[in-house]
């Protein structure tokens, strides 16, 4: 392997008072520690996430009030990754880039403004419109909650209590964006924790003091919205960045990120839709169903969140940056070494999540309401979700390949096909695998979306190999089999891990991660892999 970058990193970024008087341009900073920054506060933060899933299941299990809790958090929640993590953020990053490198610094907060008070402007009236539709919102998204009419009601209650959190968490992903840009890139990293404190206390504090307990979650979700839009706030007023929201449609920067997020809504997101999907077929099978795709969707999000999403939201602006300013070479470096990284930490976190699939379950939610039978169906889930982990990692960095060069068409094309295809999956894996079939489905979906997006990216001449390629996939290789060797050997069955006590699973689990991760490495390390190799500048 070659270093693909040799140069150093800025050692910082300036601030608008330190900028130009013409521009607030912010300088390139090194990806890798950007990106472990991004990995390390997302690691916490799915770190607690996983902790409120533990109280969540103790407390409920995969029973109705879990079921309801799920789907009500579910379709805010979507609508968040699609719309704000999705759609709009893949267009804002490249418009307010492509300002902030060529615009003078009024011209940059004029941007901000409008954006702001139009963002704001739709979300409210979206909102506002889907409380009042909620029970049909309701029946949407989980159709087979028609079926039980109390049910249908718990879900439309809660719905009504977490549908504001899409204006929330939007308005807080828009200030994240603008901190991304400015690479102050721990703060918008570490704002999802406070979502999992205020479910873990929504949890243990409002829970007993409701009529119908799991409403308690749903105004935790609500709390969670306000608290993470506010943290965000001070940082935005040190950069001298906080908008005035004021609605301007007519805005130059706005008609333009428009144009760019109607085809994003599908292309960037479509992982997600085929997410939603299993959702509502799953509300036709089994009861218990949507719980079991959830906590095994949970798993493989924490290693998709650490390592895939952090390197796709470090990468962005810095691919947006560089097409600004022309920087072709630079950019298709930029893209093989996201490629490499995914692949040397995605590959062997897949890996894991297959051979540890149940000791993983029941360390984490083997308690209370959780029985032996709901782990041993989410363990089928969660090992059909882990096939597709790489996929998903591919697809969070293939395609800012096309974004940061304001190109929304190509992906939306390739999530329309991947879709269809996930659609036609499911329809024939649902019958033989219920729910785990439904899970398999999205991971082969995203294989085509991955590979698609690759060989487009490549078709083109953005996406370039760089030299080295052949052997570091004999490394990647020869390390994953020796890891999921070992990890086999050292683990005991997995029934015998239903009758340990906490701290026993815990520590074996402990074990198991590190000398997984132990024998991983020191395979790399023996076979030429080096930390330099992962140098870029950004």
């Amino acid at each position: 392997m070659t270093d693909p970058n040799p140069q150093q990193a800025s050692d910082s970024d300036p601030t608008p008072s330190d900028a130009s008087p013409r521009t607030v341009a912010p300088r390139g900073g090194g990806l890798m520690r950007s990106g472990m920054i991004v990995s390390a506060m997302t690691m916490l933060s799915r770190v607690m996430g996983l902790a409120r899933d533990v109280v969540i299941a103790a407390l409920f299990g995969a029973g109705q009030g879990a079921d309801a809790f799920f789907v009500a958090f579910k379709v805010p929640n979507f609508l968040r990754r699609l719309f704000a993590e999705g759609a709009f953020n893949q267009a804002f990053v490249p418009v307010l880039s492509e300002y902030a490198t060529r615009r003078t610094r009024e011209e940059v907060r004029e941007l901000l403004d409008a954006v702001a008070g139009s963002l704001a402007g739709v979300l409210l009236l979206i909102t506002a419109l889907a409380m009042l539709a909620a029970p049909w919102l309701v029946w949407a998204f989980a159709p087979g909650f028609g079926r039980d009419p109390e049910k249908l009601a718990l879900t439309a209650d809660m719905l009504r209590l977490t549908f504001p959190y899409l204006l929330l968490i939007s308005m807080t992903a828009f200030a994240g964006s603008v901190l991304n840009t400015w690479n102050r890139f721990a703060v918008p990293a570490f704002t999802p924790v406070l979502l999992n404190l205020s479910l873990i206390g929504a949890a243990l504090a409002l829970t007993p003091l409701m009529s119908e307990p799991a409403l308690g979650l749903a105004w935790g979700v609500l709390i969670a919205g306000a608290a993470q839009l506010l943290f965000q706030v001070p940082f935005l007023a040190r950069l001298g960045l906080l908008p005035r929201p004021w609605p301007h449609f007519a805005h130059e920067g706005v008609r333009q990120i428009l144009r760019l997020m109607a085809p994003a809504l599908f292309g960037v997101s479509v992982s997600q839709i085929n997410l939603l999907l299993d959702t509502v077929l799953a509300s036709l099978l089994a009861a218990g169903s949507v719980s079991w795709l959830y906590y095994s969707d949970r798993l493989v999000e924490l290693p998709l969140g650490v390592f895939g999403i952090a390197i796709g939201t470090v990468i962005l602006p810095a691919l947006s940056k560089r097409h600004a300013e022309q920087s072709g070479e630079h950019f298709a470096a930029m893209l093989d070494w996201a490629l490499r990284a995914v692949l040397l930490l995605g590959l062997p976190a897949a890996l894991a999540l297959v051979v540890l699939a149940e000791p993983l379950l029941i360390t984490l939610f083997h308690y209370g309401a959780m029985t032996d039978h709901d782990i041993a169906m989410a363990a089928m889930s969660l090992r059909a979700y882990a096939v597709g982990l790489v996929a998903f990692m591919l697809i969070k960095v293939l395609a800012p390949g096309f974004f940061a060069r304001q190109d929304t068409k190509t992906p939306v094309k390739v999530g329309i096909i991947a879709m269809v295809a996930n659609m036609v999956f499911n329809l024939i894996l649902i019958w033989p695998l219920a729910h785990a079939g439904l899970a398999l489905a999205t991971a082969l979906s995203a294989f085509l979306n991955a590979g698609l997006l690759g060989y487009l990216l490549h078709k083109q001449g953005v996406l370039v190999f760089q030299p080295g390629w052949r052997r570091y996939a004999v490394q990647l290789v020869g390390g994953c089999a020796v890891m999921g060797l070992g990890l086999g050997w050292l683990s005991p069955d997995w029934q015998a891990w239903l009758g340990w006590a906490l701290w026993e699973r815990v520590g074996w689990l402990a074990l198991l991660v590190a000398a997984g991760a132990l024998v991983y490495f020191a395979w790399l390390a023996a076979f030429g892999v080096r930390l330099r190799h992962f140098r870029m500048q950004g």
